[in-house]
């Protein structure tokens, strides 16, 4: 006898009928019927077109026709990987980050930006193209949490904190009733919190790092002073004051934190474009953006409470330091005055915006005093894999060796140390949600619990949601990958030679256990519109744009 149906909720979700979320629409984009698959599609599209389009007119510094084929190709890019099982259940995030990397990836061949002009702006594509990662330093701790949230939280906070939207669109997008919802955004803000400190304490360089955790979170809870040698050691320590700024966020303004860890490119413009945010100002513009909490307007002045407590170390003192109260673009970095942008300045000596101010890559002011941004540099030993899908090799930091398949591709293929090469089976993509995918076959992911404990290929798709963790890590700073189903448990070859295993054994915090990853060249097989040819010419197709 079939189970019944549960009652549908009584409201429809922005764009389609009441019940159909977006993993509802993506069901029906695998092995549906032709008209169903293309109503999905339509509908999908609806609901996130036109957010993608704002973000691509950032990352692109122009709103000209360019945009809309960067919106088309990213889209493109991410219903294709719905349809070999991704999850769609937090898609718009997911749809940014596919916009940003696709501006990105065009950029950075010589033949695209021939035929499109508009990636050339230095506070566009040109800049993307000159910077080494999206992510800033100080959004490492925001961004290792936020991907390690269940989907559904992350859809709550980025649609209420970043979006500033009323939970009843996310609840929508998720096919719940709002006042389930809003539950379920409380404990995700929670849970967001305590991932954040569970990334300080396992990233910390020393003990005192570690022991300082907690003492750094109750303060920021409390609205109390921080005790003297903890005062001390963040005026001397650059990740704890890093954890401290990001910890701030949480009395007000999550909703930046979230966006400069997720997008890191333009954030603080792409949250300027938000309908949500935006009041009638005195000039019947658009006046700052609101700080939300619990779906509602409250003011993000308090956000800087804490780092008002914190010294300035003695090298800074003669840096004009922004005032958090006077201007929320400024954010303070390692409390000193440096941009909330990307992990690198973009800017070049002498270029410039095309109204002939400086390019800011992420939308946000300069300190006080018209200074550039401060490049920022990432921990010693971390292995530096990107979080979108942007493929690398990945080299054994003791052997020089890298990753690579046992021959062809297929599931249930050993994984091995090889010579380094520009093969294909040496390229993987790390994405948000800790899936290490093969460029080769995008369908197979680095499975590590599948063949007792000797990492294979294995299908990256799982509709019962039983074997989830078995293809996802978790990445450490010090380059270690860590299987999600157990993380006392780290990817170690049998051996330092040629065609040693792969296996999962306890984390030693040895060198055999560390990982570097290496970006891909564009000569080397990355996304153009000349990839047909490869094994991913498919996934290049999408990038083609239409003329």
């Amino acid at each position: 006898m079939p189970t019944p149906h549960p009652p549908r909720p009584p409201y429809p979700p922005p764009g389609g009928d009441p019940g159909e979320s977006d993993e509802f629409l993506a069901a029906r984009l695998r092995g549906r019927p032709e008209g169903e698959a293309a109503r999905a599609v339509a509908l999908l599209t609806a609901r996130h077109w036109q957010a993608m389009h704002d973000y691509a007119a950032v990352c692109l510094a122009s709103s000209g026709p360019a945009a809309a084929m960067v919106t088309g190709a990213a889209l493109h890019r991410v219903l294709d990987r719905v349809v070999l099982g991704e999850s769609a259940v937090a898609l718009r995030p997911v749809l940014l980050v596919a916009v940003r990397d696709t501006v990105r990836e065009w950029a950075a061949d010589d033949r695209i930006t021939g035929v499109l002009p508009a990636l050339q702006k230095p506070a566009g594509g040109r800049g993307m193209r000159a910077a080494s990662t999206m992510t800033p330093e100080n959004r490492t701790l925001a961004q290792r949490a936020f991907r390690s949230l269940p989907a559904l939280a992350r859809c709550l906070l980025w649609h209420v904190e970043v979006e500033a939207e009323p939970i009843s669109v996310p609840a929508g997008l998720l096919g719940m009733d709002p006042d389930i919802a809003s539950g379920a955004l409380e404990r995700a803000r929670d849970t967001f919190r305590r991932g954040c400190l569970h990334a300080h304490q396992e990233l910390s360089p020393t003990k005192d790092c570690r022991f300082y955790n907690r003492l750094l979170d109750v303060p920021a809870r409390r609205g109390g002073a921080l005790l003297p040698d903890v005062r001390q050691h963040l005026a001397e320590c650059r990740h704890c004051r890093n954890a401290a700024e990001q910890l701030s966020h949480f009395e007000g303004g999550l909703g930046t934190l979230l966006a400069e860890a997720v997008l890191g490119w333009g954030a603080r413009r792409y949250l300027d474009s938000r309908p949500g945010r935006a009041v009638p100002g005195p000039r019947g513009g658009r006046a700052a953006r609101r700080g939300r909490r619990r779906g509602g307007g409250r003011p993000g002045g308090g956000r800087h409470r804490l780092l008002s407590r914190i010294p300035v170390p003695a090298r800074l003192t003669g840096i004009a330091l922004p005032d958090p109260v006077r201007s929320t673009r400024t954010l303070l970095t390692g409390i000193g005055a440096v941009s909330a942008g990307v992990l690198v300045s973009v800017l070049i000596a002498g270029s410039s915006t095309p109204d002939g101010g400086a390019a800011d890559p992420t939308g946000a002011t300069g300190a006080a005093g018209g200074g550039a941004s401060v490049p920022s540099v990432s921990p010693p030993g971390a292995a530096g894999l990107p979080t979108t899908p942007e493929r690398v090799r990945l080299r054994n930091v003791a052997s020089g060796l890298c990753l690579d398949s046992r021959g062809e591709p297929r599931d249930g293929v050993g994984a091995r140390l090889v010579e380094c090469s520009a093969q294909w089976t040496q390229q993987w993509t790390y994405e948000d949600d800790g899936l290490l995918r093969s460029a080769a076959d995008p369908g197979l992911c680095l499975d590590s619990h599948k063949d007792a404990g000797v990492v294979v290929l294995g299908t990256c798709a799982d509709p019962g949601g039983r074997r989830g963790d078995d293809v996802r890590y978790d990445l450490t700073g010090r380059g270690e990958l860590l299987p999600r189903w157990d993380g006392q448990l780290a990817l170690t070859p049998t051996a330092l030679d040629a065609n040693a295993d792969i296996v999962v054994k306890v984390r030693g915090r040895t060198a055999d256990q560390r990982w570097a990853a290496e970006p891909v060249r564009a000569a080397e097989g990355s996304l153009s519109i000349s990839g047909t040819g490869t094994p991913a010419a498919r996934h290049a197709e999408l990038t083609r744009p239409v003329m």
